[in-house]
């Protein structure tokens, strides 16, 4: 069964290839990401997860760097199901089979971490494209985490929303198991392998991805600043996921697939 359900989200890694590659070159802006994101959503549907999206009227539509904690690669088709928007990764997933195929051409930045020049490089393409009026997506903690608590966030790419002067939008990513507890199966860290990270997901199924969007926060003129008032909402959105009432017994989607709740921002 385990195998089964591996193949199917591999022949969707390939049809999503297929798609990029012939109908992206003849459609629009729009178009491709509504493509994007009917993909993502059958991605998150093959994989056994639900996405519950709060807070949705505080989001920002262009010129924006959207940035949050990192649990998994699942990560990225959660966001891209709620909104697709480009990412920064770190330059070893262009070399993952399909899946950096597939990143690179939806516009991806990839990043040498190890080179400390680099950092400089990718905040002046950054800052041009939110200055273009495009979303950009960055995990300032620079690592997956389990999800349970936040690692600092770094304050260098904050610097591309300074030098723009363009807002920075905060997100939070919580994973919930059925039984309405916060789930750590889909992290993806210490030595896991990708195959050992998507079993664990798979075998813990069925899930609910919740994305939390917190209110904007003007650039303002100090990146680490920033850097620190973003952790702040990123931090108290999951805190008050993890209180809430509606997710004590098992949150209740509506939607079969999406669903869309407005609460009040957790800043």
């Amino acid at each position: 069964m385990l195998v089964l359900r591996k193949l199917r989200l591999l022949v969707h890694l390939l049809y999503g290839m297929w798609v990029v590659a012939t109908r992206f070159p003849r459609a629009s802006a729009a178009e491709r990401a509504e493509l994007n994101r009917a993909w993502s959503i059958e991605m998150l549907r093959l994989a056994g997860m639900k996405l519950v999206v709060h807070n949705d009227g505080a989001r920002l539509h262009s010129g924006v760097l959207v940035v949050g904690n990192h649990v998994s690669w699942i990560d990225i088709y959660v966001i891209n199901a709620w909104r697709p928007t480009p990412f920064v990764s770190k330059a070893e997933i262009r070399k993952w089979p399909v899946v950096g195929w597939l990143a690179h051409q939806l516009g991806t930045v990839f990043v040498q971490r190890e080179k400390r020049s680099d950092a400089k490089r990718i905040m002046h393409e950054l800052a041009n494209r939110l200055l273009a009026g495009e979303m950009m997506c960055v995990f300032p903690e620079g690592t997956t985490t389990d999800g349970q608590s936040l690692l600092p966030f770094h304050a260098n790419m904050f610097q591309a929303a300074v030098s723009s002067s363009c807002p920075v939008q905060p997100i939070c990513l919580m994973y919930e198991d059925a039984r309405g507890r916060q789930s750590i199966a889909p992290a993806y860290i210490g030595d896991m392998s990708l195959n050992d990270s998507l079993s664990a997901l798979l075998r813990a199924t069925p899930l609910t991805a919740h994305l939390y969007v917190c209110d904007p926060l003007a650039p303002g003129a100090d990146r680490r600043l920033l850097a620190s008032e973003a952790q702040a909402c990123v931090d108290a959105a999951l805190q008050r996921m993890r209180s809430a009432p509606a997710f004590a017994g098992g949150a209740q989607v509506v939607e079969p697939v999406v669903t869309s709740s407005s609460r009040n921002s957790p800043a």
